[in-house]
């Protein structure tokens, strides 16, 4: 049998669809089903949860950022070693990047996989079937194959909406009502909910979700309605970014999470080696690693413990002295400045590589996609190479060189937003998590 995928989508944000999400994971995984999970969209921290939930990486799919041969691919090698993909996607069914590029339903468009709409009733009865009706309409490209009612009330409220369906979309099937359960909201801070690290008690939430979507969902017809990618791909035929080195040193731990797992299969694939080392335990680089990559995260929230570890700063200096190329996104280029300054106004020396200053002091918020032109040619290419990615952080720059710039940056309406990012010697870096090559 093929396998196959669907996506767990919503009308909007805050509709349950994750913990929906993270329920059929666990699930499926007790139940022996090998399912693997994707993401929509840029976001790193959903697919941590996803990656707890079946033991498996979960995968980022960006009908914006990528290109179709690297979703194509990535399908690809989601499906070749499970028996169904499950998406969870990324704000309504409907919203992307601009009003008409980026959204989920253009990803179910591009590679063909049904959705299965999440529809919220804390504040609806029968009039949830016209909801699900404008979703099932608006777009012919788009099969919506089922949907789950959210937070439902009580069993009358249940067979009210089921009626409504059965009356409105008899061809919609209504493959569960979820009660309201109390316990099974997830934490947030400012750069969206915790860090699945550092959930106190992730594996009984899990397992807790996971009972009640068996409970109330399904799982059968579910099952069913996964469909296999229709764009033809062949794992690792396009992988994101050019190889940093053969032996790359990555920072991964608590501060520096947000990494994409596609960058890292895809220079493991191209023949490097992967060495992670944790900077918040005052690891160093391996003295051997000839690349050195500090992904973004939660720097701030340690920059003290960051700051006194001088077996990880020094081994960055190393690198650097030795001519490693040192890449920092976000967080990691944050590390690489001279000073970083906390939400409590406290002065934090980081790495000194970067004439760079930050401060969460007077904290400003910086959200979007990105068009990024390389402006100097070296590790990631050539001058004029554009890559796609995405910038989410609430550091406010105090200083910002002198130095070559890296990119110059558009949104993702096309609209110009200047130079960002430094060069310096072998090191490198900005604010910019850089997640595909545009071409």
């Amino acid at each position: 049998m093929v396998s196959g995928g669907l996506i767990i989508a919503a009308p909007a944000s805050g509709s349950g669809k994750t913990v929906v999400t993270l329920g059929l994971l666990r699930h499926l995984t007790n139940a022996g089903v090998a399912v693997a999970s994707a993401k929509v969209g840029p976001d790193y921290i959903d697919p941590a949860f996803h990656a707890a939930a079946t033991g498996r990486p979960c995968i980022n799919l960006d009908p914006w950022a990528m290109r179709p041969r690297t979703l194509a691919g990535a399908a690809a090698s989601l499906t070749e070693s499970s028996d169904l993909v499950v998406c969870e996607g990324v704000m309504g069914l409907f919203d992307g990047a601009t009003a008409h590029d980026g959204s989920t339903a253009d990803l179910a468009a591009l590679g063909g996989w049904p959705v299965i709409l999440v529809v919220d009733v804390r504040a609806q009865a029968a009039s949830a079937a016209a909801v699900v009706r404008g979703f099932v309409s608006h777009r012919r490209d788009v099969t919506v194959a089922g949907v789950v009612f959210n937070r439902v009330g009580s069993d009358r409220h249940g067979k009210v909406l089921c009626e409504a369906m059965d009356h409105a979309l008899p061809d919609v099937p209504v493959l569960g009502c979820i009660p309201r359960a109390e316990g099974l909201q997830l934490p947030e801070r400012h750069l969206g909910l915790v860090q699945a690290l550092e959930h106190p008690d992730l594996e009984s939430f899990l397992d807790r979700a996971a009972d009640l979507m068996a409970k109330h969902i399904d799982m059968a017809r579910l099952r069913d309605a996964a469909r296999p990618w229709s764009e033809g791909g062949t794992a690792g035929s396009s992988w994101p970014l050019p190889l940093l080195g053969q032996r790359i040193a990555v920072a991964d731990d608590v501060a520096f999470a947000f990494r994409y797992t596609l960058v890292l299969e895809g220079w493991r694939c191209q023949g490097a080696e992967v060495l992670p080392f944790s900077p918040v335990a005052d690891e160093a680089p391996a003295d051997d690693a000839d690349a050195v990559y500090l992904p973004g995260g939660y720097p701030e929230l340690f920059a003290g413990r960051l700051a006194d570890n001088a077996r990880f700063l020094n081994g960055l200096r190393r690198a650097a002295g030795r001519g490693a190329p040192v890449f920092g996104e976000c967080g990691g280029y944050m590390v690489l400045g001279e000073g970083l300054i906390d939400a409590e106004g406290h002065r934090h020396a980081m790495a000194g590589l970067l004439p760079l200053e930050t401060s969460f002091a007077d904290r400003r918020l910086h959200l979007g996609y990105r068009r990024a032109e390389l402006q100097v040619s070296g590790t990631l290419g050539h001058a004029g190479d554009v890559f796609r990615g995405h910038e989410f952080h609430y550091a406010r720059t105090l200083r910002e060189g002198p130095g070559a710039a890296l990119f110059t940056c558009f949104d993702a309406a096309g609209r110009g937003l200047g130079t960002t990012g430094l060069v310096a010697g072998s090191v490198m870096g900005s604010f910019v998590h850089l997640i595909d090559r545009e071409s």
